[in-house]
């Protein structure tokens, strides 16, 4: 979304939305201790729509496509956010491929893990910024209601009742996709993002629109929980200019 001041909702948009979040939720073994304010923004009828999808008590994965622009993190760290205050989950756990955004390659690193990663975890730590006030998301860092690594080091790991978010999955492989899916334990809750416009894999991504189109209005996967949400250009919320220079460079080959 675009960088302007949050907006509180209020009156009849505020309760819809409220409604939305309501009932169903089997609460976490370790919930947050006190509730965390969530501002709020004007969201569109298409953003409350995914909320409706996202945040139902039957849905447990989301595969989100969209091109850039159109929130697909900041509504996805909003729902996991939400969880936490519904007691539906103990925390977030944000994962990216650690897949360069270049043809040109930085080489190693220098620093920690933690100073490596820094510049993956960005887009998850910027949202949190704008959902957040003061001094909280340090405070839910200290308390490790947030996690953040990549993808690489999930193989192995078991999460229950967690939010876990796969940003920028254009850029995972079959083998990425399928290792956080089969993480999930009892009461997890799955957001896999993707704009298969923008893969940086050498040879295209395929992985996450082959999975998109297999789930896609399934109803044996919709029955498990398995959901699918489409943006497209229309909701590019970022920048007009965005928007027009998603719709006319979309037709251009991928993989060029």
């Amino acid at each position: 979304m675009s960088r302007s001041k949050p907006k509180q909702v209020t009156g009849e948009q505020k309760e819809q939305l409220e409604d939305s979040f309501s009932g169903g939720f089997v609460p976490t073994d370790d919930p947050i201790k006190q509730q965390i304010k969530i501002h709020q923004f004007p969201w569109t009828d298409k953003q409350k729509d995914f909320f409706k999808v996202a945040l139902h008590p039957s849905t447990r994965i989301t595969f989100v496509n969209g091109p850039a622009g159109t929130a697909k993190t900041l509504l996805a760290v909003y729902c996991g956010l939400q969880l936490l205050n519904m007691k539906a989950a103990s925390d977030i756990v944000y994962l990216r491929s650690a897949v360069e955004s270049s043809e040109s390659k930085l080489g190693f690193l220098p620093g920690s893990a933690d100073e490596k990663l820094r510049f993956y975890n960005l887009p998850f730590l910027d949202k949190l910024d704008e959902l957040l006030a003061g001094n909280k998301v340090a405070k839910l860092q200290e308390e490790g209601r947030v996690n953040m690594f990549p993808v690489n080091f999930a193989r192995g790991l078991h999460w229950p009742s967690k939010i876990i978010i796969l940003d920028e999955a254009q850029n995972s492989s079959y083998k990425e996709l399928t290792t956080v899916l089969t993480r999930m334990g009892k009461h997890s809750r799955c957001f896999i993002l993707a704009d298969p416009m923008q893969t940086d894999l050498r040879h295209g991504g395929g992985a996450f629109q082959q999975m998109y189109n297999l789930f896609h209005n399934d109803e044996d996967s919709i029955t498990h929980g398995v959901q699918t949400f489409k943006f497209d250009e229309d909701d590019i919320m970022r920048s007009e200019l965005v928007k027009f220079l998603v719709k006319k460079l979309k037709d251009i080959p991928h993989n060029m």
